[in-house]
């Protein structure tokens, strides 16, 4: 057994709020064995997406890099998420966490949601993973009356369709029978799994297999939420089974923040705001990780940190380096996850930077939260704008954002403007071209990923 280089399991849920975990303060939903990871292991209490959106935030975690560097922060057609038959989708040439561990000799998988391409340039297959068994996109883009032109939902093993449309129902329920599996057929060498969960999803009405259906104190939305933490009580316990845990670190977290719905489903609080924009609601997560013996048990960290930095961490975890010869704007987390006290977020010197698609909306350094000045701000994904004045929050100790603050400190406001100009340079901003972005990946012709003949695959 090669136990010199750690297993790294990252699990990512689909709208999952900061709220939403009991202990992130949930009181509806039962989610024991997340909690479990949490006592035994490291809580974060300011961690980022790098959107409030599907696409841009998945492509984050793979690349290390803000959505737009990578081109990733509009679809092909000026969307906010990749569509069935997408002429975008992630470039062939970027380098994943998936590509960086499999050349150091992982064995790599991707069961779940991909949404960074449905063409077959995009797919996790020619994105370093071995294995792929999933969604290549979000669930609630299936053929409707209204969606005509969408393709059954299908589900994917490899490059190949081999179900539509799938019966979402099972969806969580399946991606754990196939992660089992994986793990145990290669316990004896170092993996990477990659668990984007479909659920709570994009729909108004979540979806469990009928083992769970009906069982929370939260509807439908809390039967998804228990069944994914039951399906990760089935992962600790394959782990300890197969004498994996102290060589196993693992990952939980979310790719934007609970939506609104009505009645209300997720929970955000203590954050204001919901999912589909830049508030902390929609792009501060949950986050928990958990490797026995390596991070000290029960630590809480609210220093910033985000998806990007997973990349980086994983790399020097698995005794590689990141890529040198790109831009990537994460950081390595080691210091935070084996319990350094003086520790201290990169992020506080660099700013962390709120995108909602191409615009640039707010910054974040230390504790202080700037939205940005701006004469039309794009408001929601029906493309409304509305002024919006500066407006400064300690979302440190202020987390609902109630206490307005930039009269007081002018320094604070300055400085923070000063960062998003520098962003904008790199980055870009509406109607701005970045020094430092790259191209996303481009078809001219994409075709569907499915074709039904006489209601046949």
């Amino acid at each position: 057994m090669d136990k010199a280089r750690p297993n790294f399991i990252l699990i990512f849920a689909d709208n999952l709020g900061y709220g939403d975990f009991g202990c992130y303060g949930s009181t509806v939903h039962r989610t024991p064995h997340v909690d479990r990871m949490a006592a035994e292991g490291l809580r974060l209490t300011s961690f980022y997406s790098t959107s409030g959106v599907c696409t841009p935030s998945r492509a984050s975690l793979m690349t290390a890099c803000y959505p737009r560097r990578v081109g990733l922060h509009v679809s092909g057609s000026g969307g906010a998420v990749l569509l069935p038959c997408d002429r975008k989708g992630l470039h062939p040439s970027e380098t994943t966490i998936a590509r960086l561990l499999k050349s150091e000799g992982y064995a790599t998988a991707c069961i779940g949601k991909w949404h960074l391409g449905d063409q077959p340039p995009f797919l996790p297959t020619r994105h370093g993973f071995d294995h792929y068994f999933g969604l290549p996109y979000s669930d609630d883009m299936d053929t409707s009356p209204t969606l005509p032109d969408y393709p059954p939902l299908p589900l994917m093993r490899g490059e190949e369709v081999i179900e539509a449309p799938v019966d979402r129902d099972y969806l969580t329920q399946r991606y754990t029978e196939e992660t089992l599996p994986f793990i145990t057929e290669n316990r004896d060498r170092p993996f990477f799994l990659y668990l984007p969960h479909a659920m709570p999803g994009s729909t108004d009405r979540p979806f469990a297999c009928p083992v769970f259906q009906g069982k929370s104190a939260n509807g439908p939305y809390g039967d998804s939420i228990e069944e994914m933490d039951g399906s990760t009580g089935e992962i600790l316990a394959a782990l300890g089974r197969l004498g994996l845990d102290d060589n196993t670190l693992i990952v939980w977290t979310s790719d934007n923040g609970a939506v609104f719905q009505d009645p209300t489903q997720g929970s955000n609080a203590p954050l204001q705001g919901w999912g589909y924009d830049t508030s902390e609601g929609s792009m501060r997560m949950p986050c928990v990780a958990r490797w026995p013996g390596h991070i000290p048990t029960g630590i809480v960290s609210d220093e910033i940190t985000t998806t990007m930095d997973w990349l980086p961490t994983l790399a020097h975890l698995a005794g590689t380096q990141p890529p040198d010869d790109r831009i990537i704007d994460g950081h390595d987390l080691r210091p935070l996850l084996f319990g350094d006290s003086a520790a201290r977020s990169r992020y506080d010197a660099t700013g962390f930077f709120y995108y909602f698609m191409d615009q640039l909306q707010a910054v974040r350094a230390r504790q202080w939260k700037l939205y940005l000045p701006l004469e039309e701000k794009r408001t929601n994904l029906g493309g409304k704008v509305a002024a919006s004045e500066p407006t400064l929050f300690d979302v440190r100790n202020d987390l609902g954002e109630t206490i307005q603050v930039a009269e007081q400190r002018p320094e604070v406001v300055e400085r923070l403007l000063a960062l998003a100009e520098e962003a904008r340079a790199d980055l870009g901003d509406r109607g701005r071209q970045g020094t430092g972005q790259r191209p996303a990946g481009w078809i001219d012709d994409p075709e569907p990923r499915l074709r039904v003949r006489d209601g046949e695959v």
